[in-house]
């Protein structure tokens, strides 16, 4: 099976894959959906980062890809909808890179608090400003998160040890970490607390979610940072809140167009203002996260092809399966309707095939049925399951 890695993912992918039989083919940077299509002849597998767009014409054109590995948070670069309907299996890496970001938010908090990019660009021009105007420590002021799953819940458990005062806002109704307050609106939020952090999902209707309204209703001379997605902010009104000082800083690492590989020109309305910090989208980018990233998209990656186990795949049923197959396993998804096990079985029967275990999970329209078989599978078998109606794909493994 052949394996095609984008974006600079880690080594330790490339080395996961090929030390299980995987032929690997690497690529620098990142493609757009034409050029993929052409790549993609001949691969069953896919790894991406943030930047490469997976869409429906990439995966209708491959029906022979298996499975997308996001090595990163966000799937919102892949058509989650198109991959189901082509029963590709999806899997990112929701946790890995948790602690990077967290630590890069908390970075950019202290250094817009205590004014260092301003004292930095000074020092560097020969100018000694020694001065504690405008420089506050962090503990005791409030920080605001906007969206509390994985990454914000660590950055909330942080910034508390930090000493900050932390309250959160989510749309789905989360627990609180230590000693953090809800807030029930986005608002509420904004009219609360000092510096206002983004840490929410790519998904289309956040699109433009912090804009002129929502900065007019931070408080003046608050902080405010976004690293989450690009498209989630209207930059042209956080210059303005800049500009006018409304607002004292802001630090952003995702912007809503950004190269797709390293060296090209990046140009912002926001390049040349002393109160930001503009980074490369490398929230996630350290040693340690890619190397976790790696190895943990890459696994999910092998399980699926050695045993069909789908855990924590974004889009597929999750089920965890025996990775000691006797026999052959047979691999079934197909619509989610009725009767679909009964005819499955039915053919097996009148193939004289013995079931020793058997698996059916369901997520919304899909079904994935996992049956293995102690005396193996025919290729005739296999043939009158794949024309069973509601078959969208069916693989073996042994």
């Amino acid at each position: 099976m052949k394996a095609l890695l984008l974006e600079n993912i880690h080594s330790d992918a490339v080395d996961a894959l090929r030390s299980r039989g995987f032929e690997v083919e690497t690529r620098k940077g990142a493609l757009d959906p034409g050029e993929l299509v052409e790549a993609l002849d001949g691969v069953e597998l896919l790894g991406i980062r943030s930047k490469t767009r997976v869409t429906r014409e990439v995966l209708e054109a491959h029906p022979e890809l298996l499975a997308v590995g996001a090595f990163c948070i966000g799937t919102n670069q892949i058509d989650l909808t198109a991959a189901t309907d082509t029963a590709t299996a999806v899997f990112n890496a929701p946790f890995s890179n948790t602690r990077s970001v967290v630590e890069l938010t908390l970075g950019e908090i202290i250094a817009l608090a205590r004014h260092l990019t301003d004292k930095n660009t000074a020092m560097h021009q020969g100018v000694w400003l020694k001065s504690a105007e405008g420089s506050h420590e962090v503990r005791g002021r409030t920080l605001g998160i906007v969206g509390y799953g994985n990454i914000g819940k660590q950055l909330s458990v942080v910034a508390e040890a930090f000493g900050m005062d932390v309250y959160y806002y989510d749309i789905v109704d989360r627990l609180a970490m230590g000693n953090a307050t809800k807030c029930d609106s986005l608002e509420q939020l904004l009219t609360t607390v000092e510096t206002v952090t983004l840490h929410v999902d790519g998904r289309e209707s956040n699109t433009a979610m912090f804009g002129r309204e929502q900065f007019r209703r931070m408080r003046p001379r608050s902080i405010f940072l976004n690293l989450s997605r690009g498209h989630v902010v209207d930059l042209e009104a956080l210059h303005e809140a800049l500009v006018s000082g409304h607002l004292a800083g802001a630090g952003l690492d995702v912007y809503p167009s950004e190269p797709k590989a390293a060296g090209e020109p990046f140009v912002s309305e926001l390049q040349g203002l002393p109160n930001v910090i503009l980074t490369p989208h490398v929230g996630g980018s350290t040693a340690e996260a890619q190397e976790n990233i790696g190895g943990f998209v890459s696994g999910k990656l092998i399980d699926y092809c050695r045993y069909g186990t789908t855990s924590l795949s974004v889009n597929f049923p999750e089920v965890q399966l025996d990775p000691t197959i006797h026999g052959t396993r047979l691999l079934h998804v197909h619509s989610n309707v009725p009767g679909v096990l009964a005819r499955v079985n039915s053919v097996l029967g009148e193939h004289g095939i013995n079931v020793d275990r058997q698996q059916l999970v369901t997520k919304a329209q899909m079904g994935y049925l996992v049956t293995d078989c102690g005396n193996g599978v025919t290729e005739d078998v296999v043939a009158a399951v794949k024309a069973l109606p509601e078959t969208v794909r069916v693989a073996t493994v042994s």
